[in-house]
């Protein structure tokens, strides 16, 4: 059975948890509580001012029910409110009548607040109010839009950054630093599968409206969507599946001529670093050692693997320890952790070898080998299945 169309209008907004409701209603209140008191701490309680504007309750439900939103950013309050306010001043000095100004003001609010960045609904509202308020705010002409919009604006904000942050809800929601690894302009490697960001700029652009989601964050979703559909479908493979279980190590008081030594014997390209209880330490490869060859002969840091045989064997820093040039901490992955997540924390760092351990304690390596052949594997039995 369909549902009707009244239950249709009942927006769908998520698993929400109790809890979450809970903390964003408690952040309204401390919001709109330590705003109002400490507005009437610096301005005094004459009544020349007001201590509190309506549009803060709107403000309040952004920042602390919705603090992802890119309505509900820093640069959006404090930005919308206070060009609303000017707008509104402005409208209210030079058009008579107060419902044209009332239009006019919140229309070239939102033209304004497209044009630059800051779009905030409670910023509509606050343009009516610098219109149609009392005589004691019409009084201060354009000092409304310091105090006490741009004042209630900048301490609830701050309140926000606090208490958001410390309920442990990340705010503000900055733009991502898209840095390749290579120093190229390269997607990291589980962006390059599936949608790109260019692909989700695409259809973004055909709705040709603003969305109450971070385009960043939309994508970050929907990726945690693709590796969640993975996971489900690659079942329960987990790095012990299909671990390298016999694992070459050095201890960190080794010296790169043994390192050098463990690695030539077993044709490894890299060594985890453990201590006496087999907890990692480190990881020490091939290229770290080139890196301390390159630089104590004063030359680049690169070279075949033979000249880094060469140079220990004549002795070059024989007496150097494994702790002095190791990577450390080195990344490890739990023996429980599965395919689906341990893809995008070996691809997108770059990884070549990841340590396994239980328990805080080493009990094997996975290289990029083992994970190809991991994924080889799942695709046939998926595409089995799928025949079958």
């Amino acid at each position: 059975m369909h549902d009707s169309f009244l239950v249709r209008l009942i927006p769908n907004l998520g698993q929400v948890t109790y809890a979450e409701r809970l903390r964003a209603s408690i952040g309204g209140l401390m919001g709109i509580l330590i705003t109002g008191l400490v507005t009437r701490l610096i301005l005094g309680p004459s009544g020349d001012v007001p201590l509190l504007i309506a549009p803060m309750g709107a403000s309040a439900v952004l920042l602390f029910g919705v603090p992802s939103s890119p309505l509900a950013q820093p640069w959006s309050i404090l930005g919308g409110n206070g060009l609303a306010a000017l707008i509104g001043v402005a409208c209210r000095l030079w058009i008579p009548d107060p419902i044209v100004a009332a239009g006019v003001a919140v229309s070239l609010a939102i033209g304004t607040m497209f044009f630059l960045r800051c779009l905030h609904p409670p910023a509509g509202a606050v343009a009516i109010t610098a219109v149609l308020a009392g005589p004691a705010a019409q009084s201060l002409g354009f000092a409304f839009a310091l105090a006490p919009v741009l004042l209630n604006s900048a301490l609830l904000l701050a309140v926000a950054l606090a208490y958001n942050n410390l309920t442990r809800h990340r705010y503000p929601h900055l733009r991502p630093l898209r840095d390749s690894r290579h120093g190229t302009s390269d997607s990291p490697p589980t962006e390059r599968v599936g949608f790109t960001l260019a692909d989700l700029d695409t259809v973004l652009s055909r709705y040709d409206e603003v969305i109450d989601i971070d385009r960043d964050d939309l994508a970050n979703l929907l990726w945690e969507a693709e590796r969640e559909a993975y996971r489900r479908r690659s079942g329960d493979v987990v790095c012990a599946d299909f671990m390298s279980r016999e694992v070459a190590t050095v201890r960190p008081s080794a010296t790169l001529d043994e390192a050098w030594r463990v690695l030539r014997a077993h044709r490894f390209k890299a060594l985890p670093v453990i201590s006496e209880d087999r907890r990692v330490l480190g990881i020490v490869t091939q290229t770290d050692l080139l890196h301390a060859i390159g630089r104590g002969s004063r030359r680049p840091a690169f070279g075949r693997a033979d000249r880094l045989q060469q140079a220990i064997s004549t002795g070059f820093s024989s007496r150097t320890q494994v702790a002095e040039i190791m990577s450390s901490p080195a990344r490890c992955a739990d023996a429980d952790l599965t395919i689906a997540e341990l893809v995008p924390l070996m691809a997108d760092a770059g990884l070549h070898h990841m340590p396994v351990v239980s328990q805080g304690r080493l009990v094997g390596l996975v290289t990029q080998s083992d994970l190809i052949a991991a994924l080889f594997q799942g695709s046939l039995r998926e595409t089995t299945v799928s025949a079958a």
